[in-house]
């Protein structure tokens, strides 16, 4: 990802609620963006990449992050279209949402929303995938603008 290209980038991934997560760190690694773990009432800042904490649920509003409880038991949550859906309402057709290698359909309800708003839909080609079942859905669900392989998508939002 170009390092200022105006956008912030939220990370949300399955996580097992009672493991460390490391992702931040990770991240860090590969970029010289500031990753940070996402924290109630922090503002989104273009340039910036922010991480979900595990056991949480991760939503925009007004540009600021809210972190809750997860609001169904582990193993139905759906933490990427409570994501996805927040971020259609509060950034409207300025929303992208990229559903990336997973299992289960979390992201398509999101990418949905995203689209209905006019955002940008993008989702990983799933031969690429190491799990092709998350971006299956959504293509599957016609909520992708954009399908490539996850080296590829950058370019696609980075010109729009």
């Amino acid at each position: 990802m170009p390092v200022h290209s105006g956008l912030a980038y939220i990370v949300v991934q399955h996580l097992d609620p009672t493991h460390k997560a490391m992702l931040a760190e990770l991240l860090q690694r590969a970029t010289s963006m500031p990753v940070r773990e996402a924290t109630a009432s922090l503002r989104v800042e273009p340039n910036a990449v922010y991480v979900i904490p595990p056991n949480t649920e991760l939503s925009v509003k007004g540009g600021i992050l809210r972190l809750a409880e997860p609001s169904e038991p582990r193993g139905m949550r759906l933490p990427i279209d409570v994501l996805f859906c927040s971020l259609a309402a509060d950034q409207g057709a300025r929303a992208i949402g990229v559903v990336l290698s997973g299992m289960g359909s979390d992201g398509t309800l999101g990418l949905q929303a995203i689209k209905t708003q006019g955002g940008l839909t993008l989702a990983q080609e799933p031969r690429s995938a190491q799990f092709d079942s998350m971006p299956k859905s959504a293509i599957a669900a016609g909520a992708a603008d954009v399908v490539g392989l996850a080296s590829d998508l950058p370019d696609a939002f980075c010109s729009s």
